[in-house]
């Protein structure tokens, strides 16, 4: 069977060029389908949408090509301090202090916003001979055979490749086309997404407010700015959303605090229903999800993208040495490999995350009393602590090669 590429990717967020690219690296040639007009997204201006990237993100970033073109524009994460909050109150004394200088990789981790990263992976498959990216296409049918699989587009055009591989995100079609199940909950939350100007500098220093209602993370961008992920219950989210800007200013302002100074809208204000969401399985013939097509978690620890990037240095370096090793990289036992590597990490994580999510997201004092004392005893234990920061930056675990750092 005469193919159109090797690997035929739906989705041309973040996850798919970074997997392109990463497949690209290692010989394979690629097509991304992306439902979104590329060049548009890529011209926008600062809109507020912002990703915190771990540092084995930034060496997966570094090997595929994608670092050096939006390293002048992040900003390091030196600090992390947690702490409770109550609207109007400001943040109790932090409970958790995590600091770079305890381990050697450097900053924990980097604020880049979406405009500099989306335009930086266009740019390198724009540069990468064996990845052909097809914007403004969607696939509306799919099928898979002993041979391949094949999509056909609404255009009416039909492309085949020899594995199909879904990063279409939470609602993912390629899964659904599939079959696969999902498994999943509402949290009864929506995250409200913005940026602020500040009039004080944040210094590097990300910070986790645990509200009654839900999490405030302030994260911090280049200058005196910083990323907002503000999440309310749904109803009192939806009556935030529909304020005008300086009524919304108003709302966020007591449980901000005043320690960055007087603050600002500096981006487009978006909003987001939070859920739990599982694919049941990662893979089917001829089928593989990456990131939230396989897993929606909640962005409590802001690890979304940090896990597809994980997906992504997985299933390349499956395929790149089934390759090499002459195999058939779409066969059962080869995506078999990268489920069992993958999907215990990511469901792990998600649980987690749902977990310190329901036990910080209350006003109940016994549970402030232990969660406050649990934590305050990782911050009094320098190993335990240490731990907690190689967490955050990604460096534990079994990595794929580009997570360290190495090509494939």
């Amino acid at each position: 069977m005469e193919h159109d590429a090797d690997i035929l990717i739906v989705g041309g967020g973040l996850n798919g060029p970074a997997l392109a690219l990463a497949l690209a690296q290692g010989g394979l040639s690629v097509v991304v389908v992306d439902a979104r007009p590329a060049p548009a997204r890529a011209a926008q201006g600062f809109d507020g949408r912002a990703y915190a990237l771990a540092v084995a993100s930034k060496r997966l970033l570094g090997v595929i090509g994608v670092w050096p073109r939006i390293a002048d524009n992040v900003q390091p994460i030196l600090q992390i301090k947690a702490s409770d909050g109550h609207a109007g109150e400001g943040a109790a004394p932090f409970f958790l202090h995590l600091d770079h200088a305890e381990i050697e990789e450097g900053p924990m981790g980097f604020m880049a916003e979406d405009r500099h990263l989306y335009a930086a992976f266009l740019a390198a498959m724009a540069d990468t001979p064996n990845i052909t990216l097809l914007s403004g296409e969607n696939v509306v049918a799919q099928q898979s055979g002993p041979a391949g699989a094949t999509v056909t587009l609404a255009s009416g055009r039909q492309l085949s490749a020899r594995l199909l591989v879904g990063c279409d995100g939470r609602s993912s079609g390629t899964a659904q086309r599939a079959g696969i199940k999902r498994t999943g909950w509402s949290y009864g939350q929506t995250a409200l997404v913005t940026a602020v100007d500040h009039a004080l500098p944040h210094h590097g220093i990300a910070h986790q407010f645990f509200m009654p209602e839900g999490p405030l993370a302030i994260l911090p961008l280049p200058g005196n700015r910083s990323s907002i992920v503000w999440s309310e219950t749904n109803t009192r989210a939806e009556a935030i959303q529909a304020l005008n800007d300086e009524d919304y200013l108003n709302a966020l302002r007591p449980r901000f605090g005043d320690f960055l100074g007087e603050i600002t809208l500096a981006g487009t204000r978006f909003s987001y229903p939070l859920t739990l969401t599982l694919a049941n399985s990662f893979i089917a013939p001829r089928l593989a999800l990456v990131g939230d097509a396989a897993h929606g978690v909640h962005p409590i620890a802001g690890q979304g993208l940090n896990l597809g990037l994980r997906d992504v240095g997985a299933l390349a370096q499956v395929l790149v040495e089934a390759a090499r090793r002459g195999e058939d990289i779409g066969a059962a036992n080869v995506l078999e490999r990268y489920q069992q590597w993958r999907r215990f990490d990511t469901t792990t994580l998600a649980l987690g995350m749902d977990t310190v999510n329901r036990v910080f997201s209350n006003d109940n004092p016994l549970l402030r009393l232990g969660r406050d004392l649990g934590m305050g005893a990782i911050n009094a234990l320098p190993g335990l602590r240490r731990r907690f920061i190689r967490t955050a930056a990604g460096l534990d675990g079994d990595l794929p090669r580009l997570l360290q750092g190495q090509p494939i």
